[in-house]
């Protein structure tokens, strides 16, 4: 158990860096590009998921890169960040909200998704 909150440590302080590119380009879409909250947060989530997958691979997991994988984690975490974004326009939720409720939520089931989905088999 130890081990997996030491792993979680980890996890976290990439997930930090992700949050920032994360918010950047979701706040540079919405506001300077005009784009509504489900597609600056999916394509927000893309390029800062790119990073951070790369980044937990290596240390987090000391697991090899896995096309298969990426494409797993980006599918069912981009739904999500979709889903979150097209609430936030239905509902009409001001962009920060949206983006840190979506940060809070990925930190945790993206961190249940990578640890017995995606890099099964590859203890933190």
């Amino acid at each position: 158990m130890k081990a997996i909150w030491s792993g979680f440590s980890t996890y976290a302080l990439v997930g930090l860096a992700n949050t920032l590119l994360h918010w950047q380009m979701f706040f540079v879409l919405r506001v300077a590009v005009g784009l509504d909250q489900s597609t600056s947060n999916l394509a927000a989530f893309c390029v800062a998921a790119s990073f951070s997958y790369y980044l937990n691979a290596i240390y987090t997991f000391d697991a090899k890169l896995s096309a298969m994988g990426y494409l797993v984690f980006l599918c069912l975490m981009g739904a999500l960040s979709y889903v979150v974004g097209y609430l936030g326009d239905r509902w009409q939720i001001h962009g920060l909200l949206t983006v840190a409720a979506f940060s809070l939520l990925s930190l945790v089931l993206g961190f249940l998704l990578s640890l017995y989905v995606v890099f099964r088999g590859h203890r933190p």
